[in-house]
């Protein structure tokens, strides 16, 4: 319990003003004047509010509950013990409809993070990460010291991806996989929220959160070029100027762009039948007149590898980190029905009875072995942790990207590696809401 403590009743008797409030209650998104979506939003707003948080610093949380079901909120990228990390699986307790939650968790690592609910869906494709449950969170350098700043930037900017309206269609393969109407930025359809103002020579940082339930998000600015220096929150040792930028759901990317074409812009989906939904918002220099501007990519490009270190080969004296293999495959159903995932061939909670499940030794370092035998990607999260990717298919190994979700290609391997110094139970699952709702989930514990 060193990262935070956990106040188990109802109610809290506690007199302390809490220092992070969320009410979740149900709330009408208006994306256009045409498109009104009814769903559940945190303190009255899509996504919720930024909470900008001191890495270290005790937090008092109150979580009140004003919706007809169970909720729960994780806080995705944050070392925190399982009683409040925020998923089920792990044993947080949920919150049950009416009550309300308090407790103290203290937030670590720095980085961009995130957060949002962890519930099922199943075939209500209105529930659970398909809703509007998401919001923004910074956590800020215990010691921050401007000189650190690895790109200097006049500004921050949040953006918020995400897709509504699902509904189920079978593919070609005979799956069923949702498809979606409608696409925001922060909420907003392409066109109708408000223009995001910059002066020419401002240098931006973007904090850009793919909070979609399933799909997987291409993103261009139009007549600007994007610096990332940050993956899930954290700084990747070779920062690259790069044309566009691919978020798996629960990916974050953080990017520097120098403001130094005047005008009017389109940052949004690369790909037109998504962008058509309404992905992408506009931004406006000072005295800018005429349309927004669109330019359209040719080519799809994305390369984790790009951000990475390339280390020398390991010494033979060196311990190994323990490898873990996990296979992914699904189980098809027949068509028009919804397929079963599987993690070495077992569906969650299977999957993670005692014996099945990987029991990890604390101060140990693993290495997970991802092996997708399936025709989809997949992003893998695993809570409480964080991981560095060390190999992408059949590539050399890289190193100093460390992350919290992986995309695995279909057809192909990665290798993370991780170190076990956050004992209890810890969930590991593909951050499709779809996916996870038929079983692609699995438990690690510790001995």
């Amino acid at each position: 319990m060193a990262a935070g403590s956990l106040a188990l009743s109802r109610v809290s008797r506690a007199q302390t003003k809490p220092d992070v409030v969320l009410e979740i209650a149900p709330y009408t998104l208006e994306a256009s004047p045409r498109h009104h979506i009814r769903t559940f939003a945190y303190n009255g707003q899509v996504p919720g509010p930024l909470f900008r948080l001191r890495e270290g610093v005790p937090q008092i949380v109150e979580i009140k509950n004003r919706t007809s079901a169970p909720e729960v909120v994780h806080w995705h990228g944050l070392f925190l013990p399982p009683e409040i990390d925020g998923a089920m699986e792990e044993d947080t307790p949920m919150i049950a409809p009416g009550d309300t939650m308090r407790y103290t968790m203290v937030p670590s690592p720095a980085g961009f993070r995130w957060y949002h609910t962890h519930t099922f869906a199943g075939k209500d494709l209105t529930k659970a990460q398909f809703g509007g449950l998401h919001g923004f969170l910074l956590i800020e350098p215990r010691n921050q010291d401007p000189s650190d700043n690895p790109a200097p930037y006049d500004r921050e900017v949040f953006l918020g991806l995400h897709d509504w309206n699902g509904h189920f269609m079978a593919s070609a393969d005979g799956f069923m996989n949702p498809v979606y109407d409608v696409s925001t930025i922060n909420g907003k359809m392409l066109g109708y929220g408000d223009p995001i103002k910059v002066k020419q020579g401002e240098h931006i940082l973007l904090h850009i959160l793919n909070s979609s339930p399933t799909e997987v998000h291409w993103i261009s600015f139009s007549g600007h070029s994007l610096k990332v220096i940050a993956l899930d929150g954290n700084p990747v040792p070779q920062p690259q100027t790069v044309p566009m930028l691919r978020l798996a759901p629960a990916e974050r990317v953080s990017a520097i762009v120098e403001m130094n074409n005047p005008g009017q812009w389109i940052l949004g989906e690369v790909r037109k039948h998504v962008q058509a939904t309404g992905m992408g918002i506009v931004f406006e220099y000072a005295n800018a007149t005429g349309k927004p501007v669109w330019n359209q990519p040719e080519d799809l490009v994305w390369n984790y590898r790009q951000f990475a270190n390339y280390p020398p080969a390991p010494s033979p004296d060196i311990k190994r980190p323990t490898p873990i293999e996990l296979v992914f495959e699904s189980k098809f159903h027949g068509h028009g029905a919804e397929e079963q995932w599987l993690i070495n061939g077992l569906s969650y909670p299977q999957n993670s009875a005692p014996g099945k499940s990987p029991r990890l030794q604390p101060g140990e370092s693993y290495r997970l072995i991802l092996r997708n035998k399936n025709m989809d990607d997949h992003p893998m999260h695993l809570h409480r942790h964080t991981f560095e990717v060390r190999a992408i298919e059949k590539g050399p190994e890289i190193s100093g990207l460390h992350k919290d979700v992986v995309l695995v290609p279909a057809n192909s391997t990665v290798e993370v590696e991780f170190f076990a110094d956050h004992p209890g139970k810890t969930l590991f699952h593909c951050h499709q809401q779809d996916h996870m709702d038929r079983g692609f989930m699995m438990v690690f514990d510790y001995a």
